[in-house]
């Protein structure tokens, strides 16, 4: 039995149980039953329609949720009519729940975990072990989450900004425990790219395909952490690069530039070119005046500053570091880079070193601590 597939189906099955009168919470947790119950019974008797098999054993498992609540008989009675009989409607409320999911009002985190639980099907524990929290702490996030939006009707329109931001975080998770959250990501935003028009769902999709695309050269034994410039430019996936700016120009012939067009153009020079040297800087930092003309961003500054640094010098980087705020994040370590390559080694190896110490990943600071030690190594 394919998994994937199965989870393909749940926000659909939500959205029937939703349109037959049950409210979205009931209907997600009956719709998490009838999977497990689906994991159990289709290895040895697969269903010939997938789907109405699912809203069936949903449909059954909310009506029994419902019964149970003695003090609730008058919402008993209202959804005890039974379904219609015959195949289950084709519409799909897909877009629909992604909003919903996504609501402004959920915090980063809670949207997240709403998202891959309603939409992306997977489980409380799949959820939890992605994170590295507890279950029950997962368990109580995503219940704070659908109370919130608890009596938000599933036809409201949605902020499709919010639902990229949610889809962009989920992806820049990577991988831990048995789900590959990056590839769910990718697998979500297609679908989003099929229900939705929009070129900044083309734009966030060839921008996951082409960082995807390089994975495999990022890190080497142990975890440790591989820049640009050294990676294997031979594991670096063809075909999701091939895919990534296919969908990428035919979002930009429409002509609707965002942020998510714009970091994958810059992420395509990368992938175009053969070697660091071999990038095109120039139109990178013409890119990044795009995608600060959006954004006005600190982030996009200090990213704007090493393109500047490759395409104009390092001293000219540095120029362009000098208005920025020193505690950015990596402001320190791209300043390091950028006085190394201006010939500064001492003053390179110190900014290696006060990088590291304020490095929040092991493996980023293990990378900057040993770039210190290059650099030192060269006085």
């Amino acid at each position: 039995m394919n998994e994937s597939l199965l989870r393909e189906l749940v926000p659909a099955v939500i959205g029937v149980l939703v349109r037959r009168g049950a409210d979205f919470a009931s209907a997600e947790d009956a719709v998490q039953e009838a999977l497990i119950r689906a994991l159990e019974a289709w290895p040895s008797d697969p269903p010939r329609d997938p789907k109405a098999w699912l809203v069936a054993a949903a449909w059954r498992k909310f009506l029994d949720a419902v019964r149970a609540e003695s003090s609730r008989r008058g919402r008993e009675l209202a959804v005890e009519v039974q379904p219609p009989a015959g195949p289950v409607p084709a519409s799909d409320d897909t877009l629909r729940l992604f909003f919903l999911c996504a609501n402004p009002s959920l915090p980063p985190a809670a949207a997240v975990a709403l998202t891959l639980r309603a939409v992306g099907g997977l489980t409380t524990r799949q959820i939890a072990d992605a994170y590295l929290v507890p279950e029950a702490t997962m368990a109580q996030r995503i219940s704070r989450a659908k109370k919130k939006i608890d009596g938000q009707r599933l036809d409201r329109p949605g902020d499709l900004g919010t639902v990229l931001r949610v889809l962009y975080l989920v992806f820049n998770e990577g991988y831990s425990g048995d789900v590959d959250l990056a590839a769910e990501a990718i697998r979500l935003t297609r679908q989003l790219f099929v229900l939705t028009d929009e070129p900044e769902v083309s734009g966030l999709l060839a921008l996951m395909l082409l960082h995807h695309a390089r994975r495999a050269s990022r890190t080497g034994p142990g975890g440790r952490l591989i820049p640009l410039a050294s990676q294997d430019r031979s594991l670096w996936d063809t075909g999701l690069i091939t895919e990534g700016v296919a969908v990428l120009q035919a979002a930009l012939a429409r002509d609707r530039l965002g942020e998510y067009q714009a970091q994958a153009a810059i992420a395509a020079l990368h992938a175009d070119a053969p070697s660091t040297s071999d990038t095109d800087w120039v139109q990178i930092v013409e890119w990044y005046d795009e995608l600060l003309a959006i954004t006005d961003s600190p982030v996009v500054r200090l990213n704007r500053a090493v393109a500047v640094g490759e395409a104009d010098g390092a001293q000219a980087g540095l120029r362009a570091l000098v208005d920025l705020d020193p505690t950015l994040p990596r402001h320190t370590a791209v300043s390091a880079y950028l006085h190394e390559r201006a010939g500064n080694l001492t003053q390179a190896a110190a900014l290696y070193a006060e990088a590291a110490r304020a490095a929040t990943t092991v493996p980023e600071r293990d990378h900057l601590t040993r770039e210190a030690a290059r650099v030192r190594q060269l006085l």
